[in-house]
């Protein structure tokens, strides 16, 4: 589980983000940093039961990323973020990059997320093609009642305002087609980021999420 002092380091670091503060603070976030890569490992082992893509011997470590914020090109200057991610991703047959898992853990705004934020151009061309030949299979995942109770409606994400290039605007599945992202995810309270419980909920979670990963994935093969 993530420990009530990881919370708080957060919570503390959202208030006093600059870099004398967190040198000060250097050894909490040190700790902090441990516990989360704790906490992924077993997640990663979890998730691993029953997504057979997913490489269960990957280094933690790497799955957790930076405390460091890139400010090069934001108007944003503080230095640090406000949350630790844990980024699991799926083993792909060519390598590239493809639908993954991902948790967050900020107080007021962890959550639980899966599928793929924002694909690079050929792989949204795949994908949109996958929806426009097999478009039931998708709907089958993403508004099975359960799937709608845990993670809303998928649709409601960011779309085009016009319609993609070769689809017609009256395609059956045009709402679909739009989808700049195409991602499922979950908020998590701060109580249930403490709970002994918090690997078994997110792996549950991610569960659920693995029939949308696969699909996104077969269509970028």
């Amino acid at each position: 589980m993530i420990k009530k002092e990881t919370l708080d380091f957060l919570k503390e670091l959202a208030q006093n983000n600059n870099r004398d503060w967190f040198m000060a603070n250097k050894a909490r976030h040190d700790a902090a940093r441990e516990n989360v890569i704790e906490f992924a490992a077993l997640i990663i082992k979890e998730i691993g039961k029953s997504d057979p893509d997913i490489n269960t011997e990957a280094d933690p470590k790497k799955c957790v990323l930076r405390i460091y914020r890139d400010i090069r090109f934001s108007p944003d200057k503080t230095p640090y973020k406000k949350n630790f991610g844990i980024t699991i991703p799926r083993q792909h047959p060519n390598g590239s990059r493809g639908s993954e898992y991902y948790v967050q853990i900020e107080p007021g705004n962890s959550f639980v997320a899966g599928g793929y934020w924002m694909p690079e151009g050929n792989h949204l061309k795949a994908i949109r093609q996958e929806i426009d030949y097999n478009a039931q299979e998708l709907k089958d995942i993403v508004d099975a009642p359960e799937f709608v109770k845990l993670f809303g409606h998928f649709r409601e994400q960011e779309k085009l305002k016009t319609n993609p290039r070769d689809y017609a605007a009256d395609n059956e599945n045009i709402e679909l087609l739009k989808l700049k992202s195409f991602v499922a995810w979950r908020k998590l309270t701060d109580a249930e980021v403490v709970k002994k419980d918090l690997v078994a909920k997110v792996a549950s979670l991610c569960n659920h999420i693995y029939p949308l990963n696969l699909f996104l994935n077969n269509a970028i093969v």
